[in-house]
C-alpha cells in the first residue's frame, strides 16, 4: 500500500506472469510425463487447492464465519465448475496445450449466442466482427492441430468447447449470489468444496483417482509437480484479481491478453512440438479480437 501506483502495477503484473507461467508450465509438464493419461485429475487438483486456500483465507484473514446464500443455490455452480474444470483438462488427452489455451479464451462466442437467443440482444458490428475473427482463428488452430499432432482427436475440441460454455454460465450464476450479499470468498469456497466432493466420487469410480495415486508412487518428479501445481493456481488468480481491483478492467484485459500470449510462446519454446504458421495467425486473430472486444465493452460502459 505504501508503494507508488506504477510500482504496485509492475509488481502485480510480474506476479500474474510468474505464477500463471508456473501453473501453465506444470500443467503441460505433467501431461508430458510418459504414461500419464489422467488429464481430468489436473482439474481435481486445481479445485482441491482453491478449496483449501479459500477456506484458510476466509477463516484466518477475512475471518468470515457466516454463510449468506442458501445451499440450494450451489448445485448449478457446482455443475458448471465441474464441467468447466473436468472437460478442459480431459481435452489435453486429445489436443495439445496451445490449442486448449486458445479455445478456453473464447467465452465471447457462447456468451453472445446465449444473449442473442435468450435476451434478444443486438450486438455492435465490431463485436460481430470480433466473433467472426475468433471463429476463423479457432479453425486455423484446429486445422494445424489436425495436421501436426499425432494424438489429435476431434473429441478434444468438443470437450474444450463444452467447458467454455460451462465457464460462460458460471460467472452469471455467481453474480446472482453476490447480489444476495455473499462475499467472493464464500462463493469461491462453497462452490469448490461441493465440486471437490463430486469430483472425488466420480474420479474414484472412473479409476482416475486411484490410477494417478498409483502412478505418482512411481515418479518423484510427478509428486513434486503435483504439490506445487495444487496451490499455485489460487495464488495466480488472487494476484490477477488485485490487478482488477486496483487498476480496473482495461489494465486487467491487457495483462490477461499478454499472459495468454506468453503462455503460447513458452509452450512452443519449453515443450518443442511441430510448428505451423496457422498457430501464429490463429493466435493473433483470437487474442487480438478478444482484446478489441473487451476494450470496446469497457469503453461503452464508461459512456
Amino acid at each position: 500500500e505504501k508503494l507508488s501506483s506504477p510500482i504496485q502495477f509492475s509488481l502485480l503484473v510480474c506476479g500474474v506472469f510468474f505464477f500463471f507461467g508456473i501453473h501453465n508450465y506444470l500443467q503441460e509438464a505433467i501431461m508430458s510425463i510418459p504414461g500419464f493419461r489422467f488429464g481430468v485429475m489436473l482439474g481435481y487438483l486445481e479445485v482441491l487447492g482453491v478449496t483449501v486456500c479459500s477456506f484458510l483465507e476466509r477463516r484466518c484473514i477475512a475471518q468470515e464465519t457466516q454463510r449468506i446464500a442458501p445451499l440450494s443455490a450451489y448445485p448449478l455452480l457446482t455443475f458448471c465448475l465441474l464441467s468447466s474444470s473436468s472437460l478442459s483438462n480431459l481435452a489435453l488427452n486429445y489436443i495439445n496445450f496451445p490449442t486448449k489455451v486458445v479455445f478456453r479464451s473464447c467465452k465471447l462466442i457462447p456468451t453472445m449466442i446465449v444473449a442473442s437467443i435468450v435476451h434478444k440482444k443486438i450486438f455492435s458490428s465490431v463485436e460481430y466482427f470480433c466473433a467472426f475473427c475468433i471463429c476463423f482463428g479457432l479453425v486455423l488452430f484446429a486445422a494445424a492441430d489436425w495436421t501436426l499432432t499425432p494424438s489429435f482427436h476431434p473429441i478434444g475440441l468438443a470437450f474444450v468447447s463444452l467447458s467454455v460454455c460451462a465457464d460462460a454460465v458460471l460467472p452469471n450464476a455467481q453474480e446472482r449470489l453476490f447480489r444476495l450479499g455473499s462475499s467472493r470468498l464464500e462463493v469461491t469456497f462453497y462452490t469448490n468444496i461441493f465440486t471437490l466432493i463430486v469430483m472425488t466420487f466420480t474420479t474414484y469410480l472412473s479409476g482416475d483417482l486411484i490410477g494417478m495415486i498409483e502412478f505418482a508412487r512411481t515418479s518423484t518428479k510427478l509428486c513434486n509437480y503435483i504439490a506445487i501445481y495444487t496451490f499455485v493456481a489460487y495464488i495466480a488468480i488472487s494476484v490477477h484479481m488485485n490487478v482488477v481491483k486496483r487498476f480496473g478492467g482495461v489494465s486487467a484485459v491487457l495483462v490477461a491478453t499478454g499472459r495468454k500470449g506468453m503462455t503460447l510462446v513458452l509452450s512452443f519454446l519449453l515443450f518443442p512440438k511441430s510448428f505451423s504458421w496457422f498457430y501464429v495467425m490463429g493466435a493473433i486473430m483470437v487474442l487480438g479480437s478478444l482484446l478489441l472486444s473487451s476494450l470496446v465493452k469497457i469503453r461503452d460502459k464508461k459512456k
